[in-house]
């Protein structure tokens, strides 16, 4: 008896051993899913384990992984279109399961549900018959297919440090600022730990006419998250935030994603790029609704992934949509994204129309550490349609109308206005922003901040910078040291100083610049719309025919240059403009300029005497009167210390100047008239990148000017890659009185290089360049064919060779390949020259980099 007792017992033990060792153990399969005939592999699978809610399904590789915490046994694999497979499992065990599926040739329910066997094509694809019917009904699904249009809209776009370690929370920095962290599920984007940074909500009535087609969204109501405005530019920062985080319209054939265009999954031209399968029936839903898997052919392009949800009502209208990209994607930075797209049905003519969209991303250098999340949410209600509303409303140039936002909101209001309440983490965020900017760390961080990205330090009623200027050097000065700053809106909100003083060593001489500036309407003269006039001398020195946009001549960095660097100017310039901007980017600039130029480094103004020798010209002195028009529609921009960084869109900028010389007129020397051009426009070209193209020309009106006063063309000695100037062309080396330019800069955002193995892995883009310049000077300005003794000779080197030419029948022509996004960071060109190559000192191939930071 007893042994009996011991040996059932002994079994009872057994089986609850056996039986808690394997629920106690957890069991990873893993595999890769197949078509049973092709091989070709099947995203999407659904994966499950029989009579449990358990289960997951194969990403767009056709892989799976999937690990249990119990003792299942049986996984089961479905597909429409296909056979369901059940395999068993050894549980306790880490396995490997490679499925092979059949095609259901029972499953003939039209095109819906077809099956078919054979490699991934479009032809006799029912997924892709599917996506061409809802192409075809784009027109009619969309708000165009409507007169009139009108709704409310509320928008939320919130930012917060992303995907944080408890180790990097408990630093003893962030003693003081442990109110700000938040905890969230660590299976949610950002991680577990996130320290939200920024909220904006905005509140607005939108107005759309179809004929002639114009769209108008009037801002009645804005609430942000404000950083003190000695550091940050609350305005460019949000202008900023929603250029990245802009409008999804599923229907558009390119839907911009961090200022890169991304190809629509119902672009005409979708089946081309995409794959195309279906996933899933809904059968729940009036109407019925079929999901719509789609993939990239080519994973590393500039593509969606992600799932349709189409209507089988005859109109084959998006009633949801979910859009994600792969990892392979060559997007700077992004560590994921997440959009969602929600239809709403009206009931009057049975049409789909956008209730909801909720765009999220999230930024990061590194695949594990720490990052930047955003989202913004849009809701869209109380739609009515095909009331006409009268033509003022939808008058003016631009799409945004802000009304009446400075009057500050109550909580009570937005209380009352958002459709959605806040979560406890946003509820927040205003306070904490506001809390920060009293902590004295904080404020000493942004300080620090500020003076290395922005080169300005921050003492109230003034600052002092830019930094980058404090030391620099070339032929002329030697070591150069340069101290200055300027007054804040602290000092005054209608007067402005700014002031340096700079001292050469070799030339033992003293630059200085004093300017003063009034503001009529109350504002920042740094903040737009700007309307100030401003008085300003300067002392300074030039090289003649360089022009550098957003960045100082006086730069460090501008320092190293290459070949002849020998010819400089020292300029006394005093001017007097004022500067009107408008709403709607029309802007305005006039002025008067005096200015007086004389001949520095080995550079001479010479003329010819009446026996022809050269007599040496101390100074030039010119009195001008300048204008500027310049339109920018809905142009946006970050407004920096320095300069307003544009955040550049798909409209075109225009530019035109004009300046009068006036003889006789505070010591000018010569008459003339000088008309310029230009247009700016950022061309997108889908899958094919973008381009930036600018067009420009010149015309200079009289006779006998000489060449200090012609058009001296942009010239780069330095070894970075400029923009705006040529790379190969020497200072001084073309002058001409009238010109036509051409500049392409041609983005292919890795369309070449992410077909590529191994080299795709590394995200590199390529870029493109070319520039042409036509011009001519007329004889009665040419010194070569014009004795007249007012005219200055071209310079000439030390061996008496001109090193200064006019452009003749033949243009100046330069281009360049290059690899930009290397690190991130940066663009490498190797440029070219093409023609002029007979010149003296010019160089025929040269190799420039380039900081350059895109997402």
């Amino acid at each position: 008896m007893t042994k009996s007792i011991i040996k059932f017992t002994t079994f009872i033990w057994f089986v609850l051993f056996q039986t808690g060792f394997v629920f106690g153990q957890s069991t990873s399969v893993r595999g890769v899913i197949t078509d049973l005939v092709t091989g070709e592999t099947l995203p999407y699978v659904t994966i499950t384990v029989p009579g449990s809610t358990i289960g997951t399904s194969a990403d767009d590789d056709g892989r799976y992984t999937i690990k249990l915490s119990g003792g299942q046994t049986k996984l089961k694999f479905n597909f429409i279109g296909y056979l369901p497979v059940e395999v068993d499992l050894k549980p306790g065990i880490d396995q490997t399961i490679n499925i092979q599926m059949d095609v259901n040739e029972d499953m003939l329910d039209e095109v819906v549900i077809t099956g078919k066997r054979g490699r991934y094509r479009n032809r006799d694809n029912p997924a892709v018959e599917l996506i061409k019917k809802v192409i075809e009904h784009k027109d009619e699904n969309q708000m165009g297919a409507h007169e009139y249009v009108q709704f409310e809209q509320y928008e939320k776009i919130t930012f917060a440090l992303s995907n944080l370690s408890e180790k990097f929370k408990n630093k003893k920095i962030f003693n003081n600022y442990q109110f700000l962290f938040n905890e969230q599920d660590s299976t949610e984007m950002g991680g577990s730990i996130t320290l939200p940074a920024y909220m904006e909500e905005k509140v607005s009535n939108v107005y759309y006419r179809g004929d002639p087609e114009k769209k108008k969204q009037y801002v009645l109501a804005n609430k942000k998250a404000q950083f003190d405005p000695r550091f940050i530019d609350n305005d460019g920062l949000s202008a900023y935030f929603n250029r990245l985080y802009e409008d999804i319209n599923i229907y558009d054939n390119n839907i911009s994603i961090a200022t890169n265009l991304l190809l629509s999954p119902i672009a005409n031209n979708s089946p081309t790029f995409y794959k195309f399968f279906i996933t899933d029936t809904i059968k729940t839903n009036d109407p019925w609704l079929v999901e719509l898997s789609f993939i990239p052919r080519n994973k590393s392009d500039l593509l969606f992934e992600g799932k349709l949800y189409i209507t089988l009502e005859g109109n084959y209208a998006v009633e949801g949509a979910y859009l994600t990209v792969n990892n392979d994607i060559n997007l700077n930075f992004m560590r994921g994204l997440e959009a969602n797209l929600e239809f709403d049905k009206n009931k009057e003519d049975g049409r789909y129309f956008l209730s909801k969209s909720t765009l999220a991303m999230e930024f990061a250098i590194t695949e594990k550490g720490g990052g930047i999340f955003g989202q913004r949410t849009v809701d869209y209600e109380n739609y009515i349609f095909n009331k006409p509303q009268p033509d003022s409303v939808y008058s003016g140039p631009g799409e945004v109308l802000v009304y009446n936002t400075e009057e500050k909101k109550d909580d009570a209001y937005w209380e009352d206005i958002r459709p959605i309440p806040l979560n406890a983490d946003e509820v927040t965020i205003y306070r904490n922003v506001d809390t920060l900017q009293t902590i004295k760390s904080f404020k000493r961080f942004m300080d620090i901040s500020t003076l290395i990205i922005a080169g300005y330090k921050n003492f109230g009623k003034f600052e002092m910078g830019p930094a980058n200027t404090f030391y620099s050097f070339n032929p002329v000065e030697g070591f150069r040291l340069r101290l200055g700053g300027r007054t804040t809106p602290e000092f005054n909100k209608r007067f402005y100083a700014e002031t340096y003083a700079a001292y050469g060593f070799k030339d033992e001489k003293w630059k200085y610049f004093l300017s003063g500036t009034y503001s009529f309407n109350k504002r920042s003269i740094y903040k737009f719309p700007g309307n100030y006039l401003r008085a300003s001398f300067q002392r300074d020195t030039k090289i003649p025919g360089q022009e550098l946009r957003f960045v100082q001549e006086d730069n460090f960095l501008l320092s190293f240059k290459r070949g002849d660097n020998q010819r400089w100017l020292y300029n006394d310039i005093y001017r007097l403009e004022y500067v009107r901007e408008f709403e709607n980017h029309l802007s305005f600039n006039a002025g008067f300029t005096k200015w007086k130029q004389s001949p520095a480094g080995i550079l001479k103004y010479q003329r010819l005497n009446t026996a022809g020798d050269p007599v040496n010209v101390e100074s030039l002195n010119t009195s001008e009167l300048n204008f500027q028009v310049r339109y920018a529609p809905n142009e946006q921009y970050y407004q920096g210390k320095l300069y307003r960084t544009p955040i550049f869109n798909k409209y075109p900028i225009f530019t035109l100047n004009y300046d009068m010389g006036l003889k006789g007129f505070l010591d000018g020397e010569h008459n003339y008239h000088k008309l310029s051009a230009s247009i700016f426009k950022r061309v997108y070209l889908s899958q094919l990148g973008y381009a930036d193209v600018t067009t420009e020309g010149g015309y200079i009106f009289g006779n006998n000017i000489p060449f200090p006063l012609l058009t001296i063309h942009r010239a780069n000695q330095t070894y970075a890659y400029q923009l705006n100037s040529y790379n190969l062309m020497n200072f001084m080396e073309f002058m001409s009185d009238r010109y036509a330019a051409i500049d392409v800069q041609y983005y292919m955002n890795g369309f070449l290089f992410n077909k590529i193995p191994l080299v795709k892995k590394l995200k590199l883009r390529e870029v493109f360049s070319f520039k042409s310049l036509w011009g001519s000077l007329r004889d009665e300005n040419n010194p070569n064919y014009n004795t007249n003794n007012n005219l200055f000779q071209f310079p000439l080197d030390e061996n008496g060779v001109p090193i200064s030419y006019t452009l003749n029948r033949e243009p100046y022509i330069e281009g360049s390949v290059g690899i930009a996004n290397i690190f991130k960071l940066f663009r490498v060109d190797l440029v070219k020259r093409f023609s002029y190559l007979d010149n003296p000192g010019v160089s025929e191939w040269g190799v420039r980099a380039r900081f350059k930071l895109d997402f």
